[in-house]
């Protein structure tokens, strides 16, 4: 498959979860609503949910069925404490579970925060050719994953490879 080098824009959907955030208040929505569209992608849902797996599912169930949802990124609930339950809320649903994002997502977040990482369960998979990246609730945590992580990969001209020209094939079985 020869590659595209023209920048090809994704629909992509924001999750934040959290027992406490608002529109207001979300900081961590607006951060990964904000690089997406200056990225030149669209942004075309975004929610805020509590953090119940079921109505994280629900969300998520409904955008993996929607044909206009690329991406999905949620924001929260990653971490380790009772209500922490985005992974899983996430990993059942997933046709298959993109590993390395997670690890390298701790691996760069250590630079930044050092042993603070192990805390983050960050993850990422596909779920009916839907790409979703699971980070976790600081904006500083959103920022880093865009910038150093999920930006370059749904950049279609990203070499030597990105998850944008995988699109097409997500579905095969």
């Amino acid at each position: 498959m020869t590659a595209s080098l023209e920048f090809i824009p994704v629909d992509i959907a924001v999750l934040t979860i959290s027992d406490t955030r608002t529109e207001e208040n979300d900081t961590s929505g607006k951060v990964l609503v904000e690089r997406a569209i200056a990225a030149g992608h669209r942004v075309v849902d975004k929610k805020i949910v509590p953090d119940s797996i079921y109505q994280i599912r629900a969300v998520l169930s409904q955008w993996i069925a929607d044909e206009n949802v690329q991406v999905v990124i949620t924001t929260g609930g990653t971490g380790v404490t009772g209500r922490d339950g985005t992974p899983e809320a996430v990993k059942p649903l997933l046709d298959k579970e993109i590993e390395g994002f997670g690890e390298l997502f701790r691996m760069i977040s250590y630079e930044e925060i050092k042993t603070s990482t192990v805390q983050s369960r960050a993850l990422s998979g596909v779920a009916n050719g839907t790409y979703i990246f699971c980070l976790p609730g600081s904006s500083g945590a959103c920022r880093t994953g865009w910038d150093r992580l999920i930006n370059d990969q749904l950049d279609s001209r990203h070499r030597p490879c990105n998850l944008v020209e995988l699109m097409p094939r997500l579905r095969e079985y």
